[in-house]
Order: C-alpha cells, then sequence, then structure tokens
C-alpha cells in the first residue's frame, strides 16, 4: 500500500498533478477538538505522554480534512527531557528546562540509548496511528535537529537569537560538540524507535537554524543532518526523511546534497521562483504558504495557494506552509486553502 501513498510517491521524487499537503502544528489550537481534548488531558505534557489521548489529537486533522499525512503528536523537548533534565511548560510563557551549560553537565546527561523508557508513551502513540490511518495516509515521526535542541538545553528557554547556545558553541566547543553528540545519539534512537512503531517519513526540525553564523552552519546543522539521515537509512533503507533548516536562505540549495535527505522544507521566506530553480532539480521541496495567510483567508489565501502550486508544478512537490499553522487560524480557511490545492 506505500507506493499508492501521494507523500510517499512525492518523496521518492514523482511530480504529481495535484501535490500532497499537510500543515506544520496541524494537530493544535487552532482547532476545538484539539483544545477540547487537550482540556480533558490537563496539561501539555500530560498531552504529550497520553498514548490515546495523543493518538486522538494526531488523527483529528485527518479525519477533518482529509491531509495525505499525519505527523506524530509530540514535542521536540521531550528528548532532553529523556536524556535527564527537568522540563515543564509555563502556561502562556513556554517550555523551561535545566540547563546545560559546561562539559561537565554533558557528561551527567544520561547516554543516547536510555532514552526509551521515558519516551516508551510516544511509541505507543505511533503504533496506535499506524493502526487507524486511512490507507492512503502517510504517518509521519518527528524530532527536533540537535542544534535546536541544544539551544533549549543551554539556555533553559527559547531565546530571540539563541545567543547562550551561540555563546557556548564559541567560548566553549569542546562541550558544546560534547552536548550536540549526545543530543544526535539520542535522536537517532528515538526516530528509529518511532519507525520501528509505524512510522514512514521522519522530519528533523532545525526551527532555529537561521540563528548559526555561517562558519559553524555546517557543524552545527549540516553534519548532525547528515549522521542522522545517514544512521536511519541504514537501519532502514528507503526512509524518506524531510529536513528543516528553517531560515537557511542560501544555504537550502545544497542542503539536501550535504546531509542526503529526500526532501528539503522551506520557511515562508524563501522565493518560490528561486528553490524551483536551485533546490526542486536536486530533491523534493516541502512548503511553503505564509502562515499568516491562514488567518487571513479570502482572495489573498487562494491566490498564494495556487501560486505556490504553479511555482513548484515542474517537480517533486508537498504543499505545506512556511512554518507552523499559527492558534489563530481559522479552520475555513484551512478548507479553502485545500479546495485550491485540489481544484
Amino acid at each position: 500500500m506505500a507506493e499508492t501513498k501521494p507523500m510517499l510517491r512525492a518523496l521518492r521524487g514523482e511530480t504529481m498533478a495535484v501535490p500532497p499537503v499537510w500543515m506544520m502544528r496541524q494537530a493544535g489550537r487552532y482547532l476545538p477538538e484539539y483544545r477540547a481534548t487537550r482540556a480533558k488531558a490537563g496539561g501539555f505534557l500530560d498531552l504529550c505522554y497520553d498514548p490515546e489521548l495523543a493518538a486522538e489529537v494526531t488523527l483529528q486533522p485527518i479525519r477533518r480534512f482529509g491531509f495525505d499525512a499525519a505527523i506524530l503528536f509530540a514535542d521536540i523537548l521531550l528528548v532532553p527531557q529523556a536524556l535527564g533534565l527537568d522540563l515543564r511548560f509555563a502556561e502562556g510563557e513556554g517550555p523551561r528546562l535545566s540547563t546545560v551549560t559546561s562539559a561537565a553537565e554533558v557528561a551527567r546527561l544520561k547516554p543516547g540509548d536510555a532514552i526509551h523508557e521515558t519516551l516508551a508513551p510516544v511509541y505507543e502513540t505511533v503504533r496506535r496511528v499506524a493502526a487507524a490511518l486511512p490507507a492512503e495516509t502517510a504517518l509521519i515521526g518527528f524530532a527536533g535537529a540537535p542544534w535546536t535542541v541544544a539551544t533549549y538545553m543551554v539556555a533553559g528557554r527559547g531565546t530571540p537569537d539563541q545567543a547562550p547556545a551561540r555563546r557556548m558553541a564559541w567560548a566553549d566547543p569542546e562541550g558544546f560538540d560534547a552536548l550536540v553528540e549526545r543530543i544526535t545519539e539520542a535522536t537517532i534512537e528515538y526516530l528509529a524507535a518511532q519507525v520501528a512503531a509505524g512510522a514512514e517519513v521522519v522530519k528533523l526540525f532545525d526551527s532555529w537554524a537561521g540563528a548559526l553564523p555561517g562558519p559553524l552552519l555546517e557543524r552545527y546543522a549540516v553534519a548532525p543532518a547528515r549522521r542522522i539521515a545517514g544512521a536511519l537509512k541504514a537501519r532502514f533503507p528507503g526512509l524518506p526523511v524531510i529536513g528543516f533548516p528553517r531560515g537557511a536562505g542560501a544555504g537550502y540549495a545544497g542542503f539536501a546534497a550535504a546531509t542526503g535527505v529526500d526532501a528539503v522544507a522551506l520557511d515562508a521566506s524563501v522565493d518560490p521562483a528561486w528553490a524551483a530553480r536551485e533546490v526542486q532539480p536536486r530533491t523534493c521541496v516541502q512548503g511553503n504558504l505564509d502562515p499568516i495567510l491562514l488567518v487571513v483567508g479570502g482572495s489573498a489565501l487562494e491566490r498564494a495557494t495556487r501560486a505556490c502550486v504553479e511555482a513548484f508544478a515542474g517537480g517533486p512537490h508537498v504543499f505545506n506552509l512556511g512554518h507552523g499553522i499559527t492558534p489563530d487560524a481559522d479552520p475555513r480557511n484551512v478548507d479553502a486553502m485545500l479546495r485550491a490545492i485540489r481544484i
């Protein structure tokens, strides 16, 4: 059945008349059914670690919209929690982590292969979703890329420019290298367990790649992605891997060749005409509608959606947003977007 799934066909390089479509953060607060389920769970982490409820919210956008792929409901910071850090989500403030700022603190983290006891509920969520999805719908597993995860582990929270992690990378390269190495090992184990549980595609979210200065982009974004993709493909030949080095700019052009990923997700700042010329001839591209258009709606949404489809019509393309859908998006605008894609 896998060969009939539009998402997998595009990731294998097929140019399709109607591109497959899903959305980053498609299970989220813009949906009333998600809000109801999250209220039932209690806290955000309670929802992530409850396989029944996490599977339910993963499936909700598939039932409502008929997307071509479901993406596991979880969070990129479950990995650092599984490595031994304290994690909580403060209402209205985002995640808060205990910090890692030295090689000595990295050494106290759990080894990468010791994460599975903590993350076992996530793997159960994958199994439940895989069993419940329509035959034509692919299942995406995911993890945060090592650089992005490291930025939260060093700062203990999100920061505007990731200065704490950049400072550690320059001032203590050995310590920061050790941290990235530990996260990389854990990420390989985490994603491999998701695939073993039923994920058919994996995506690596490097949401803060654009904060890396040029000399460090290869070291902390490209090299770890290459290692993760290579390790997963060695274990699971033919596994499609999507990379998302958000904010990489011109670095998108060589990312697939440098890392071995099968598709490159583009953020909304990327000109589709440039990407169709410089990126798509070498790999499948994913993206890249501005998420604000799902708030705006109307003719602006329809025009931009059609323009994105047409820009990438000459090669393999998975339609998506340039970043996650926002909580203030209107579900009716998602329906309008889908109609514009599928006409």
